[in-house]
């Protein structure tokens, strides 16, 4: 009984922990979610606005960027995945404490289809 229980205990522990990045987002509702982050982040690479260019982020190292960034993020050791970036969509306070993006994006579809999008590396127009 004790380790059907554990077993049990184990399994909603690891559905607690899977994070919505790893299931395939729509890239086109993502496009979508994108509109809201263009006001302060280009997808053309170099163009850097109030935030840096998000031009082919996955693989980049956090705060290395041609850019002007908080101390907290230059000093940050992340590199930009789908876990470290659903993490920080979700909340970039609470992965780098003293970034300056304040922006949230609280549902983990959209976090889910914006990821999707920016793996297919766009760029703008």
């Amino acid at each position: 009984m004790l380790t059907r229980i554990s077993l049990i205990g184990t399994v909603a522990a690891l559905a607690a922990f899977a994070t919505p990045a790893a299931a395939e987002g729509d890239a086109v509702a993502g496009a979508k979610v994108y509109k809201r982050c263009s006001t302060c982040h280009s997808l053309a690479p170099g163009e850097n606005m109030m935030g840096p260019s998000l031009a082919g982020v996955f693989g980049k190292k956090a705060g290395k960027q041609d850019f002007k960034y908080s101390k907290a993020m230059a000093a940050a050791d992340i590199t930009w995945d789908e876990k470290t970036l659903d993490a920080y969509l979700a909340n970039p306070t609470a992965v780098v404490k003293g970034t300056s993006m304040m922006f949230r994006v609280p549902k983990a579809e959209d976090r889910a289809n914006l990821i999707a999008y920016l793996k297919t590396n766009p760029t703008e127009d």
